[in-house]
């Protein structure tokens, strides 16, 4: 593992140079900045919506709408099952409600005559008690065929399986004409929406990544670190590797990043002082790197410099080459044809 630094400043307001006989470059003076030291590690890229549909009722397969890389909006039907069984459950439980409901209002009107009898103290107070028993037990028998009701309706509904998010399948566990059995995975998918990143981080690192609690994010084939979102850091260590797991949200306006890829990750653990340049001012010529640098008296020169790693803000950090106060061009090309300009006088 290595450290690099992450610049907390800007490099210094960029100054307009004359260089005498040819147009104004524009320069950059270098400055040492305080900038915080980072650990650098290789983190892994998931999504935070990832899962497995089970079915919830037994029927037999009959349509599977989406496979396996096709994109499924929130709420599609992806699955069906066989459903005439679920079907006749739902007309018998609504036939029993109905008939529960008749006996209800049976009940209730024997309730009222017997009340009225009973006011006029024609009747005994048993005859009363006998209509309030059976008016109660008629609500109660409507109750159960109103909950055998929603029943059935919900298990009507298991046999059409939805899309719980927006995403993309990645395995399908079942095909058509099988028997889907309550709990058994029918379809996995995972969303793009929300993205993060997993770290495996030293146990020796943790207390500075707690108290910094500040991460960046270098997608592979890039040069430059993107800010991260929020950190979320285990409680707890791996038991054979002594490592913690750190999650970091990840904005999902950057295109480039699908689960699975793996990303260079900074975690700020503390700061220094360190010279940078940006990166447009860096030349590579072969094997060389270096950077034009106009001196006091507007002489141009190629200068051999040794780069450490990108930063933020388009820079990167100077690790020898350079001294602070030196100018370096911010227009390599213009920089390369004064400096071919002025050897050939």
């Amino acid at each position: 593992m290595r450290k690099i630094s992450l610049p907390v400043l800007l490099l210094s307001l960029l100054l307009p140079y004359s260089s005498g006989n040819s147009a104004d470059l524009e320069t950059a003076t270098i400055e040492a900045l305080e900038v915080p030291r980072t650990y650098q590690l290789d983190g892994t890229v998931e999504a935070v919506h990832q899962s497995t549909v089970a079915a919830q009722t037994s029927g037999q397969v009959t349509e599977i709408l989406y496979d396996v890389e096709d994109y499924v909006e929130r709420g599609a039907l992806i699955i069906k099952l066989l459903d005439a069984e679920h079907r006749a459950n739902l007309a018998k439980a609504e036939a029993n409600l109905k008939a529960a409901s008749a006996k209800k209002q049976d009940a209730t009107k024997e309730y009222q005559r017997t009340k009225e009898i009973f006011d006029k103290k024609l009747v005994a107070k048993a005859d009363l008690d006998r209509a309030v028993a059976g008016l109660d037990a008629a609500t109660a028998n409507e109750a159960a065929a109103r909950a055998a009701l929603d029943q059935a309706k919900t298990q009507l509904d298991y046999t059409r399986i939805t899309a719980p998010y927006s995403g993309i399948v990645t395995e399908r566990h079942i095909e058509v004409g099988e028997i889907a059995q309550p709990g058994q995975p029918l379809i996995s998918g995972i969303s793009l929406e929300k993205l993060r990143v997993s770290v495996d981080v030293p146990q020796s690192m943790i207390p500075a990544v707690r108290e910094f609690n500040q991460a960046m994010i270098m997608c592979c084939g890039e040069q430059h670190w993107n800010p991260s979102g929020e950190l979320t850091i285990f409680p707890f260590a791996e038991p054979g590797s002594n490592t913690f797991r750190v999650r970091i949200a990840l904005n999902r306006e950057k295109k480039t990043l699908f689960p699975g890829m793996l990303v260079k990750v900074a975690f700020t653990i503390g700061k220094s002082s360190n010279l940078v340049i940006p990166m447009q001012a860096v030349v590579y010529r072969s094997e060389v790197t270096g950077a034009y640098v106009i001196d006091k008296s507007g002489r141009v020169s190629l200068r051999h410099i040794r780069l450490g790693d990108p930063l933020g803000n388009g820079s990167i950090s100077v690790l020898s080459g350079l001294l602070p106060g030196e100018k370096v061009a911010l227009d390599p090309i213009r920089a390369g044809a004064e400096l071919k300009a002025q050897r050939s006088k």
